[in-house]
């Protein structure tokens, strides 16, 4: 294992629900306001997905296209590399077969169901498997752009940072 692996199970280990014990919350007077559904996390490490979103309908739903650059430093580069590269690794698959899909018929699919049924195909034999991305992101297919793209959901993201970081925010 080499050191960037390392630092990626570190940082993913040490980052999973439950690794630090919740700190006991203050009782408030303040009324509370109405409480979401816990957000549901999902296994990401070794999993894949056949989901693809069509990414028109994932924007109205609030979604916006991921960022694929690393900002960050200290710890959160080793997760912010590894999200960003099995988004990268993922979109090579679908392109190099959008590509022999493009050679052998002259154009490329025109509608996402025809994406989903020809380039992904869904429960064939020879469907392409995405790496499985963070609850709070999605694989999108931009109609337009005819290109396999990650599609981050901010709500979600910050419900479930107000779900884990207790009232203390930390």
């Amino acid at each position: 294992m080499n050191r960037w692996e390392l630092v990626i199970a570190i940082t993913l280990v040490g980052c999973a629900p439950g690794a630090f014990p919740k700190q006991a919350e203050q009782p408030t007077a303040k009324a509370e306001p109405a409480k979401q559904a816990p957000m549901k996390t999902r296994q990401t490490l070794g999993k894949t997905t056949q989901n693809v979103l069509e990414l028109s309908k994932a924007l109205e739903q609030g979604g916006v296209l991921a960022e694929t650059s690393i900002k960050s430093d200290g710890l959160e580069i080793a997760s912010e590399a590894y999200r960003t590269q099995v988004g990268k690794a993922g979109s090579l698959a679908v392109e190099q077969r959008m590509q022999h899909y493009n050679a052998e018929h002259g154009e490329y699919p025109n509608t996402y169901d025809d994406f989903m049924a020809r380039i992904i195909g869904k429960g064939g034999p020879d469907a392409i498997a995405l790496p499985m991305l963070p609850y709070y992101q999605e694989w999108a297919y931009d109609v337009t752009n005819r290109k396999l793209v990650v599609v981050e959901f901010p709500a979600k993201k910050e419900q479930r940072e107000r779900e884990t970081t207790g009232a203390a925010g930390l």
